[in-house]
């Protein structure tokens, strides 16, 4: 695959959980994001989906294998480095929007670019922009308690791509909303996806939303099947 984004080989992650034994969640799992690809990953509750993008976005390290984003090897990388490649290149977006809940939807999406050294200026202007694509540029000025489940997550979303990340890793981003309102904001993550060109990984359990993305790989037995 070429020009990879994002690329796993061998990873390897097991847990002590109060257990005789370790549990193992990856085993030498292998999977490749090429730039501009969007790639649904579907597994069962409890298959390691999360802890797989967690050390993909550089949030938990694995026990063992390789972990690179836009070809930097970043396993053995110290954590300022890994922060600043986090910040730089990875964007989250999560099941629950876990939004900011003192600050309205036009300041939850600058606060990422003010943290990067962002102009305020310039940070509103992208906000807003971002606002725009998704729909909810008129809840700009509403905190996340005025808003519907739906916008929440769509102003997720715009903070988790205001940096212009190379990679969105997305946890059941619609899994919390019932089923027309999953399809519009799932709709709305992948116009933003393919307007600014990024990869995405996104974990999912609905195949229809699956479907729609470029591949569909599955997890079982902490390996990628197909």
């Amino acid at each position: 695959m070429s020009d990879p984004v994002l690329e796993l080989q061998g990873l390897e992650k097991g847990y002590n959980l109060g257990q005789p034994s370790e549990v193992r969640v990856l085993r030498g799992l292998d999977l490749t994001v090429a730039r501009g690809e969007a790639v649904a990953l579907v597994a069962p509750s409890g298959a390691g989906k999360s802890t797989l993008l967690h050390i993909a976005g550089l949030l938990d390290t694995a026990d063992a294998g390789r972990v690179a984003i836009g070809g930097q090897d970043m396993g053995q990388a110290g954590d300022r480095a890994r922060t600043a490649m986090r910040r730089a290149e990875v964007g989250f977006v999560y099941q629950f929007h876990h939004l900011l809940p003192e600050f309205t939807a036009l300041e939850n999406v600058m606060l990422p670019q003010l943290a990067n050294g962002v102009a305020r200026e310039a940070a509103e202007a992208r906000a807003r922009d971002l606002l725009g694509r998704v729909g909810v540029a008129d809840r700009a000025g509403h905190r996340p308690a005025a808003l519907s489940g739906g916008q929440q997550q769509r102003v997720a979303f715009c903070r988790a791509l205001a940096n212009g990340p190379a990679l969105l890793l997305a946890d059941e981003p619609t899994g919390n909303l019932d089923g027309a309102t999953a399809e519009q904001v799932f709709d709305a993550l992948m116009a933003l996806v393919r307007d600014t060109g990024m990869s995405a990984l996104i974990a999912t359990h609905n195949l229809d939303l699956a479907a729609r993305m470029d591949r569909v790989v599955r997890m079982d037995e902490g390996r990628i099947a197909g």
